[in-house]
């Protein structure tokens, strides 16, 4: 791969709208190049055999079928609640009345 020369980097900047002195460009110039290399060399790696995946490795569900089973009636759940309102559980309140 081509060097990233300084102009091109100024071109880059001025695109950008990055002001760059002349000590940034000279700077930048070769870490771009870099950077440039790396990703082609990341590109060459995968051939046309290797299918695109979102994952390395194969999701599976962890989740537990969702069965039906038998559970409490409402007047059990509330037999030995210490207070009850409404078919509900009664609790005290927290909120004052400015809430």
């Amino acid at each position: 791969m081509p060097e990233i020369t300084r102009d091109e980097v100024a071109h880059l900047a001025n695109l950008a709208r990055i002001d760059l002195d002349a000590a940034e460009l000279d700077h930048l110039a070769p870490q771009l190049s870099v950077i440039l290399e790396s990703v082609a060399s990341i590109t060459g790696v995968a051939g046309d055999d290797v299918p695109p995946t979102s994952h390395p490795l194969p999701l599976t569900n962890v989740f537990r079928e969702d069965v039906v089973t038998p559970s409490l009636t409402p007047e059990e759940a509330l037999a030995m609640a210490p207070a009850v309102e409404q078919q509900r559980f009664a609790v005290p309140r927290i909120l004052g009345d400015e809430q």
